[in-house]
């Protein structure tokens, strides 16, 4: 995999924010201040005065300097912290499109986001039924550039993803912020019992699938040979014909609602992405538009 966190991808997050601030009032858009800033005395960031803020928290210096409001931001023992749980197995390399390149990039850009709003971020890998730890209460931009390179070193070689044996055994925290989960969700091993451990540990949840082009719109036709990615013993031989297509795209279909139907049914998100699909698109048209962030 080429690299994905570049100087390039980080000024278009960067964008990707001011864009998302601009737009939305809640998660993610500037407005972010009943759990994560407090009245401690240790001083965390500045962020941009929103009217219905407490004015006696402008700092008035930065005023005179820069002619603009800015709020200084504290931190709180109350602080929001968002974990990001990617799917690392084999399934997730799978096709042109890339799946494990977006995975990263949807992981590096929901970082960004919550350190933009002084949350905390721990970012961790699901690597068949074990949940590895790669960056851990990053905070602050500082913090972020310092640390989310080690996305680029992340290797898609896992088996095949067991969510809930990975999650569960896991501290998660209770009631301090989002998880959001990025898979394939391609398995025959159980995710519902880890977003109902979530949803019990009173979590924000987001299920995000992410499927390739060849996933989703499969264009094969004619006899031909299949091998599980995940399991190299496991070869297929199909002659693939219109009603194989049909039958697989109903398959599609069951496997994707069931997974939105039950993340809602556990009052969290769900949202399906193309692996080629640009960032500001999934934002924008899979998540703001359909109410995941208001």
């Amino acid at each position: 995999m080429s690299l994905v966190v570049t100087e390039e991808f980080l000024e278009q997050v960067e964008r990707l924010e001011m864009l998302i601030e601009n737009n939305v009032a809640g998660r993610f858009g500037g407005n972010h201040k009943s759990k994560t800033f407090g009245s401690s005395c240790e001083f965390a960031d500045f962020r941009d005065y929103i009217p219905g803020d407490d004015i006696q928290k402008i700092d008035w210096n930065a005023f005179a300097r820069f002619k603009k409001l800015y709020l200084r931001l504290y931190l709180d023992e109350r602080q929001v912290h968002t974990k990001i749980y990617i799917d690392v197995s084999k399934s997730m390399s799978f096709g042109r499109g890339k799946k494990d390149e977006q995975a990263i990039k949807l992981a590096a850009a929901f970082a960004y986001l919550s350190v933009s709003q002084m949350d905390r971020v721990s970012i961790y890998l699901i690597r068949g039924g074990q949940v590895e730890t790669l960056i851990e209460n990053m905070l602050g931009k500082e913090s972020y550039l310092n640390y989310i390179g080690a996305l680029n070193d992340v290797v898609f070689d896992g088996d095949d993803a067991r969510i809930s044996e990975a999650i569960l055994p896991t501290s998660v925290g209770y009631g301090d912020g989002l998880s959001i989960i990025i898979s394939d969700f391609l398995t025959d091993s159980d995710f519902f019992a880890a977003l109902d451990h979530l949803a019990s540990k009173k979590r924000d949840i987001l299920c995000i699938q992410v499927l390739s082009k060849e996933e989703l719109d499969p264009r094969v036709r004619g006899k031909m040979h299949f091998f599980d990615s995940e399991d190299s013993g496991k070869v297929y031989r199909k002659n693939i014909n219109k009603e194989i297509i049909r039958a697989y795209m109903r398959a599609l279909e069951f496997v994707t609602n069931r997974i939105d139907g039950y993340a809602h049914a556990v009052g969290g998100e769900y949202a399906l992405v193309s692996a080629q699909e640009p960032l500001g698109d999934i934002f924008f048209d899979k998540l703001i538009s359909k109410g995941v962030f208001k």
